[in-house]
């Protein structure tokens, strides 16, 4: 009888664990495998988010078998997590540097890297603050707050930080600059009221009903704003994985890109 307790409650959590694991799978993406799906993770940037999501839909009734899975964030932050061994099958970068860095660490598979869109920075307000007509006006007593992306590891940080510079007002204004982790926080912010003012991607602009927008910056004035993208060499669906970057420079993925406000780059 003892006996056969033990052997009761040993089964018991070993269908607890069955459990839990299973609940993992469909938490992370595993539950694809379970269902004879193949697992496809994409690194993109969190800029992407909206137009990769509609990709994702018209991906998918063409390839049923493919789990699209994506993780978006800022470059930087993305970059980091590859170098780290995070398992991703391609990543989808908001600027050259940071796939340039992954590239020169040979975790790229060369070829298949492509510079596929182009995005322009601008200035936005709260809704129902007064617009500001140049970039210049962020040197007003009245602008208190300013947001941008942490230049570092955001690329909108980046390039908005090129421009302050290269309009010789970065180091006047650089009190009231409060640094978000990503351009979608910098939207957050100007959105709540929580700033005064903010520079973000125009597409990002574009999303929310809660910001006015200003000058778009003059392309002079900062680095090119590319977004290539590549497969990972540790890859573990290489296949696929060349399958999804190829469809993203379809005609059908180009029109989604082009409806969220990107441009398609000649590069």
């Amino acid at each position: 009888m003892k006996r056969r307790r033990i052997v009761t409650f040993i089964a018991g959590i070993a269908a607890v664990v069955m459990l839990t694991v299973g609940f993992g799978y469909v938490k992370t993406g595993y539950f694809a495998i379970a269902q004879g799906r193949s697992p496809l993770t994409v690194s993109a940037a969190i800029s992407l988010t909206e137009s990769l999501q509609e990709i994702k839909r018209i991906y998918t009734r063409s390839k049923p078998n493919i789990a699209v899975t994506y993780n978006f964030g800022a470059s930087g932050a993305l970059q980091q997590q590859i170098e780290q061994g995070a398992p991703v099958d391609v990543f989808f970068s908001a600027a050259a540097k940071q796939m340039d860095a992954l590239q020169e660490k040979g975790l790229l598979i060369t070829e298949t890297r492509k510079t596929l869109l182009n995005n322009r920075i601008v200035l936005i307000t709260p809704k129902n603050a007064p617009a500001l007509r140049s970039f210049r006006d962020l040197t007003s007593s009245q602008v208190k707050r300013i947001a941008i992306g942490e230049p570092r590891s955001v690329p909108a940080g980046q390039y908005a930080q090129e421009v302050l510079n290269n309009l010789g007002i970065f180091e006047q204004i650089k009190p009231k600059i409060v640094y978000a982790n990503n351009v979608r926080q910098v939207l957050t912010y100007v959105e709540t009221g929580n700033v005064d003012a903010g520079i973000v991607y125009i597409t990002d602009a574009k999303q929310s009903n809660g910001v006015k927008q200003g000058p778009i910056a003059p392309e002079n004035l900062h680095s090119p704003i590319v977004y290539p993208v590549a497969v990972l060499k540790n890859s573990k669906n290489i296949p696929t994985a060349r399958d999804f970057v190829q469809f993203l420079s379809s005609n059908l993925a180009k029109a989604v890109f082009e409806k969220y406000g990107f441009t398609m780059s000649n590069r």
